[in-house]
């Protein structure tokens, strides 16, 4: 089975290319921010509904948007990511992501 890459800030993910396949990349917004972007590109932002949407994931159509589009919403979802890092505890969410120094 191959596991889909994800793109990680601090141990933890903000991006993935999970549904690629169809055609989507995946990103970790704020409700406020995806709300933004659904409103204002709904041709490229769909919030992914089940438990996912609760944690404001976001499926990017990739075909149609452009590179500045998809740099913009790579380093919103970072930023965010960021910023919540700095909120809540330090380090890796997993310890399968942590590394001791010099290894």
């Amino acid at each position: 089975m191959t596991t889909a890459e994800d793109f990680r800030v601090g141990g933890r993910i903000f991006a993935t290319p999970a549904s690629q396949a169809q055609g989507y990349g995946n990103l970790v917004l704020t409700p406020e921010v995806q709300a933004l972007f659904v409103e204002e590109a709904a041709e490229l932002f769909v919030s992914i509904a089940g438990g996912w949407e609760t944690m404001s994931m976001t499926h990017t159509r990739l075909v149609p948007a452009d590179d500045a589009t998809l740099t913009g919403a790579l380093r919103k979802a970072w930023t965010l990511r960021m910023e919540k890092n700095t909120r809540t505890r330090p380090g890796p969410r997993s310890r399968r992501h942590a590394r001791a120094p010099g290894h």
